[in-house]
């Protein structure tokens, strides 16, 4: 059997997890784990620990269980998102220099609507987290990695439709463009309205596809019922 370090381990399941390939509420066993990722038990319960402390997975009363989406966790989530990324959008228009926001440009203005949705995730979350960078805060950047792994399956759902595709790319252009005039106030403004639009579409969605999800094995928890 293939001892692989666990590290390696876990980003193979939290792949797995974030992807959809394990879905959300699935039970999950250290020993029924073991013929799919090639691993023995002791860095399996060590990946899934961590992926626990991630909020990907949690314990139930025979082993674990891929964590459902929770609609009042998306909120949160949201709220703390709108504000660290705001000041890693401020902090960039004073830090970053004009080659770097024309290269966070050409990142933004490189995804179309024909790709597909994988690599449409992929991108937008490579330009959100390349802009946290340029904020030069290193805890900042590290909060946002937090941020989009747990947002990261809930994503996926939204960037299946062509039209959310494309309304997303265009609102990361509108930002940086503001960043490159010198519009630090406006790059926030249009920071916000992209992120309240994309939650409120994403909660307004998942409400109403609650009982789909459901019939499809995807549990849904929090908000109303």
């Amino acid at each position: 059997m293939d001892h692989r370090e666990p590290s390696s381990l876990h980003a193979r399941i939290r792949d797995a997890i974030l992807r959809l390939d394990l879905a959300p509420g699935q039970r999950l066993s250290e020993r029924g784990l073991e013929p799919e990722f090639g691993a023995s038990r002791t860095p399996i319960r060590a990946a899934l620990m961590r992926l626990e402390s991630e909020g990907l997975v949690r314990r139930d009363a025979r082993g674990w269980a891929v964590a459902p989406i929770d609609l009042d966790e998306i909120r949160a989530i949201s709220e703390f998102r709108e504000t660290i990324e705001s000041a890693a959008v401020r902090l960039a228009g004073i830090r970053a220099s004009r080659e770097d926001l024309e290269a966070l440009l050409d990142l933004a203005s490189s995804a179309d609507s024909v790709e597909t949705p994988e690599n449409s995730l992929v991108t937008g979350t490579s330009f959100h987290l390349e802009l946290a960078r340029l904020s030069g805060n290193e805890y900042l950047r590290t909060a946002m990695e937090g941020v989009m792994t747990r947002l990261y399956r809930t994503r996926w759902l939204e960037v299946q439709s062509v039209e959310s595709r494309e309304r997303v790319h265009a609102e990361h252009e509108a930002l940086v463009a503001a960043l490159l005039v010198g519009d630090v106030t406006g790059a926030e403004r249009a920071a916000t309205s992209h992120l309240r639009g994309t939650e409120s579409r994403l909660v307004e969605s998942l409400q109403g596809s609650r009982l789909r999800l459901r019939a499809n094995g995807i549990p849904v928890e929090g908000g109303r019922a």
